[in-house]
């Protein structure tokens, strides 16, 4: 067409007089370009454009149906319908039926316009008005987020406000006489209001409000504030303020540094469940890489009484531990180490009694001798623990234990592993290993003094696969034996980390079960197993394995509950099922001779893309020594649903049979859409003890959406019905 053939001596016209002071007509980005379907130039200072008018300048982009340009006034008149696409970090989009605008698109006015700021909030104004570039200003003006559409067009938020600002350079934006709706109704007027546009990732001001209602303290709200104290740092301040005469200010810190990160949480409350005490609680953790590949960890957890943890809801954790860590690891060795102190807020302990100051290192070496094959690993530690308590005996916990033993061990392993391949498939394995654990016990009128023990261990291993493929399936049958050797003789020193001891697959074919150092294994014994896999084409599995653990001579080292007593421990039983639809069930108990079970657990997982579901159930006997006087049988279970159209929600459950009761109960429920998100949770927490009551909980969080960037993004949008 004529007017595309014009196309090269228009824009070099437009961009002459587009020119700012300085610039010349070589610079490229200064250029502007006009397309249209029609132009007609009158005399030397006029230019008129009609028919899918368009024009380009500085990343601007201006379509329009019809344009004026008065070279004499140095103004476009445009008519509608226009859509300005201004570039930059805004992402800012003019639609509007007039305008008059300078000639670098910066300033004039727009009628009939809306405003969007990336894709997200629109601003709807009779008029608006650009000043350099930087400011917008509109009047009379409904600002919303949410999708209108002519069967809803009353959206589910809306601020009307007489004059709103626009400042893309700080990217807030300022409204005037507002006033908030939510579907239409008026529910609050604010004189003045500064909200961050839909770019802004951190600016200071307010979060949304959340609202918290718990049965010890009533009915309350929680309107944190932000500030962005740099570009790697900032603080949240949470005044929480609630009916039963409850004031907290919430604080969290944040600050990234070049070679690390450091975070503090904590809060300061007056209440009238403690009347009369300043409680509270500080969080701090941080960690740090170190030259050398070294990793530096920093932990410190404080609190001032028993329950002010579970009273506001900040964690179930009943032992607090504080310290450092330092460690390096790379693929043949690893340092590790921790330092710190451990304060209880469980029921019934006290922090005296108890090993609270510990001191770990660990030092791994993995070598790989040629002249005797095989993988030898070295495994130096140090243990060291010290309780407050100057007691030589047990007067205060009641544990069998003296209130104020302290001990320092020493540990060196070497660890030697090598494997052949035997005729008919048979894969042997032979592995001896030797420890040796120095002690030096003090305040303990039984184990006071210092202790070298020395135990070899010698272990002989066979395992033969068997495998069968029928049909699409393959089958496989792995009989196991294991004969460990080591002596009977029993060093006496104190047994701190391995009370507790787990009998499962895990560890069928390991040389001691103890999940510490201060104890180890002795004794001739023969660790006996068999395992069947089937893995089918069609993508599920199925395995089961069974073993048990035989021994020369009852040494009495294991304690009761364990499974692992006597001369013949319980039948180990464990059973996997993993299909392709998302289901995974495991099951491992153990049986006694009788073939009567002395413990179960039961876990079931079925993950789908609109919903996941989980299940779990453990049920033990009876063990004073492990700290149970009375049988466990507890059921679990968690789900999270998707229903479609923004709706989400979890339900989390705790059932104790033994306490005939529920222990736990939580559930959540969450709507979002392009334009708000609503969070509701109920929780009740039905155990007691002297220090906490059972409690119910309520809380309701609204946040919307285009204020600040968040997650509308990743919301469901709803669409307009045609």
């Amino acid at each position: 067409m004529l007017a595309r053939a014009l196309l090269f001596a228009l824009t070099l016209l437009l961009a002459v007089s587009a020119l700012p002071q300085g610039a010349t007509a070589q610079d490229p980005t200064e250029a502007a370009t006009l397309l249209a379907d029609r132009i007609t130039l009158t005399g030397s200072n006029r230019i008129e454009a009609a028919g899918a008018v368009e024009i380009f300048y500085r990343g601007n982009r201006l379509t329009a149906s019809r344009l004026s340009y008065d070279q004499s006034t140095d103004m476009l008149r445009i008519e509608g319908p226009i859509r300005l696409v201004e570039p930059g970090q805004t992402g800012a989009v003019l639609i509007a039926d007039q305008a008059e605008l300078a000639r670098d698109l910066q300033n004039g006015i727009l009628t009939g316009a809306r405003l969007v700021l990336a894709r997200e909030m629109q601003l709807a104004a009779t008029t608006i008005r650009r000043d350099a570039g930087r400011y917008t200003y509109l009047d009379n003006v409904v600002a919303s987020s949410c999708q209108v559409c002519a069967d809803r067009p009353t959206p589910l938020w809306e601020i009307r406000a007489r004059r709103v600002t626009h400042d893309a350079e700080t990217r807030q934006i300022l409204f005037d006489s507002a006033q908030f709706r939510a579907m239409g109704v008026p529910l609050m007027y604010l004189p003045h209001l500064r909200m961050p546009d839909p770019t802004v990732e951190r600016m200071s001001g307010f979060l949304p409000p959340r609202l918290r209602t718990t049965s010890s303290l009533g009915t309350g709200i929680k309107l944190p504030y932000f500030f962005a104290l740099g570009s790697s740092s900032d603080l949240t301040l949470t005044p929480y303020v609630a009916t039963s005469r409850t004031a907290t200010i919430e604080m969290s810190f944040r600050q990234a540094f070049r070679f690390g990160a450091l975070q503090l949480d904590g809060a300061i409350t007056r209440d009238d469940i403690r009347d009369g005490e300043t409680r509270g609680y500080l969080f701090a953790q941080g960690a740090f890489v170190l030259p050398r590949d070294y990793r530096l960890g920093l932990e410190a957890r404080l609190v001032s009484d028993r329950s002010y943890l579970l009273n506001y809801g900040i964690t179930d954790n009943d032992r607090l531990w504080s310290g450092l860590t330092l460690e390096r690891v790379r693929a043949d060795r690893m340092i590790w180490g921790r330092a710190g102190h451990t304060h209880t807020i469980r029921e019934g302990e006290v922090d005296s009694t108890q090993p609270a100051l510990a001191t770990d290192v660990e030092w791994v070496r993995v070598y790989r001798p040629a002249t005797i094959g095989g993988e030898l690993t070295v495994n130096a530690q140090v243990h060291a623990h010290r309780r407050s308590s100057g007691l030589a005996f047990d007067g205060a916990d009641l544990d069998m234990d003296p209130d104020g033993r302290d001990m320092v061990r020493a540990s060196l392993v070497a660890d030697w592993r090598r494997n052949w391949l035997v005729g008919a498939g048979i894969l042997a394995s032979a592995q001896s290993q030797l420890a040796v654990d120095a002690f030096d016990v003090s305040q303990d009128p039984l184990l006071s003094g210092s202790t070298l023990r020395t135990t070899p261990t010698l272990a002989l291993e066979l395992r033969w696969p068997w495998v069968r493929t029928a049909g699409q399936a393959s089958h496989v049958i792995e009989p196991v034996a294991q004969l460990v050797w080591s002596p009977n003789d029993r060093s006496d020193v104190p047994n701190e980390d391995s009370r507790l001891v787990e009998f499962d697959e895990g560890n069928l074919f390991s040389l001691s079960r103890y999940p510490g150092a201060d104890l180890r294994e002795r004794g001739l014994r023969a660790n006996l197993g068999i395992s069947w896999t089937r893995n089918d084409a069609a993508g599920w599995s199925i395995g089961v394995t069974a073993g048990r653990v035989l021994r020369a001579r009852d040494l009495g080292q294991v304690p009761l509950g364990s499974g692992l007593t006597g001369t013949r421990s319980d039948w180990l039983l464990a059973t996997h099922l993993r299909t392709d639809a998302g289901l995974v069930l495991s099951n491992r108990m153990l049986l006694d001779d009788s073939l009567s079970i002395t413990r179960e657990e039961l876990r079931l997982a079925f993950n789908r893309p609109r919903y996941d579901l989980a299940a779990g159930y453990i049920w033990l006997e009876a063990n004073p020594a492990e700290g149970r006087p009375e049988r466990t049988s507890e059921l679990t279970f968690e789900s999270g649903w998707r229903w479609g159209n923004g709706w989400a929600g979890v339900i989390d459950a705790r059932y104790d049979f033994t306490a005939e009761r529920a222990a736990r109960a939580a559930f959540g429920l969450q709507y979002a859409n392009e334009c708000v998100t609503v969070d509701l949770s109920l929780s009740r927490r039905f155990t007691s003890s002297s220090s906490v009551e059972p409690e119910t909980g309520f809380g309701l969080s609204v946040q919307l959406a285009g204020f600040g960037a968040g997650g509308a993004d990743r919301a469901p949008r709803r669409s307009c019905a045609r």
